[in-house]
């Protein structure tokens, strides 16, 4: 079986961590990884905010009610970050290179988590994107898209069987003809 089959079979979101750092070694592959992403017309609006500061992980954790609290236990966050004024599609850029930082993760042997901020609310009205503008002090044109947690899992997962993944959502040339 080919290395990629291997790394998403395995792959799973991670939200507990153990509390060393990840190595810059290993952090700057990730950047790596995610500036390799395909980007619509080679247009690239994507930024990264690279977290280590506890106290900043702890202040993000809280960008939204529900679903980021782990946020704070991650040793190393990555703030994917757009320009809608320089791609239509910005927020499809933005998700194919967290998951890209994601991929890369799991190859060295650590875990992740996608934490959506994009169209999320932080507390009485206020926009998640709005909060973590205002803690990162990032410029007005960039629109953040989502956090990734990175750092050594805490957690075991094991993979998705096969025989978990639904193939009656796959279809052969129009809809309801299914492929297997």
């Amino acid at each position: 079986m080919d290395m990629f089959m291997e790394l998403i079979q395995k792959r799973r979101s991670i939200r507990r961590f153990r509390p060393e750092p990840v190595e810059k070694e290993k952090v700057d592959r990730l950047l790596e990884a995610a500036l390799r992403a395909p980007s619509s017309r080679g247009f690239n609006p994507w930024e990264f905010v690279v977290i280590t500061d506890p106290e900043t992980l702890k202040r993000l954790a809280t960008a939204k009610p529900h679903g980021a609290g782990f946020f704070k236990g991650a040793p190393l966050g990555i703030v994917v970050c757009a320009d809608p004024g320089k791609c239509d599609v910005w927020v499809e850029d933005a998700s194919i290179a967290a998951i890209f930082i994601q991929l890369a993760a799991e190859s060295m042997g650590l875990g992740s988590c996608w934490i959506q901020i994009r169209k999320r609310m932080h507390a009485e009205g206020r926009k998640s994107d709005e909060f973590v503008k205002e803690v990162l002090d990032l410029p007005g044109n960039l629109q953040v898209a989502s956090f990734v947690a990175v750092g050594y899992p805490q957690e075991k997962k094991t993979g998705h069987s096969f025989d978990s993944l639904m193939f009656e959502k796959v279809h052969r040339n129009a809809y309801g003809k299914n492929w297997f």
